[in-house]
């Protein structure tokens, strides 16, 4: 596998599926920021429904629908819709992510940590999605809310340093020396993250 961090502000996506795993899926295309969903449902229960609002369509997705798209995520179907499904989007060139069907998925979905601009992500290469989600809460205690202000903190300085002229590497080690100086990744804040597990 090859990590990304896609601009869901700019790529089409298509969700297919319903229930509670087609709503976390929704969910967390709109935490990423994603604007072009278009969200298909054939009987779309009424949490989904909601949260989708406009962007549903009331039926599993064509060939053309499939076609706009550049990523297709599949979850809550059965298996002949989702492998049938899965199979034409490939043909045409979209990347599929089948929930819980590693063999038909182009691209796995780690567990995800935001704060602010910071995206901290956790994956097994989808071979254990429960160690993943409870190396994810591990990793939320220890990167707490606090973190969106610090990230905030270190850009600003960053574009202080780089306007005054600061290269690559100064700029690096500038950022190294103001983690350290505020004590933002002091051992003992992360060995008390560990004893609260």
């Amino acid at each position: 596998m090859y990590p990304l961090a896609l601009d869901l502000a700019r790529v089409p996506v298509a969700l297919a599926g319903d229930g509670p795993a087609a709503r976390r899926r929704l969910a967390g295309l709109d935490a990423a920021g994603a604007r072009r969903v278009t969200v298909f449902a054939e009987a779309p229960d009424p949490d989904l429904a909601a949260a989708a609002g406009v962007r549903l369509v009331r039926r599993l997705p064509t060939t053309a629908d499939l076609a706009e798209a550049r990523l297709l995520l599949i979850a809550g179907l059965g298996d002949g819709d989702a492998a049938a499904l899965a199979a034409s989007a490939r043909a045409m060139g979209v990347l599929v992510n089948v929930e819980d069907r590693k063999p038909w998925c182009d691209f796995h979905l780690p567990g995800v940590i935001r704060r602010g601009d910071l995206m901290l992500t956790v994956s097994t290469n989808g071979r254990s999605p429960g160690l993943s989600s409870r190396i994810r809460r591990f990793l939320e205690r220890l990167f707490g809310a606090e973190w969106e202000g610090r990230v905030a903190e270190v850009a600003a300085g960053r574009a202080a340093w780089r306007a005054e002229g600061a290269d690559m590497p100064t700029v690096a080690r500038l950022t190294d020396d103001l983690v350290r100086d505020r004590g933002w990744l002091a051992p003992r804040q992360q060995e008390t993250a560990i004893d609260r597990l």
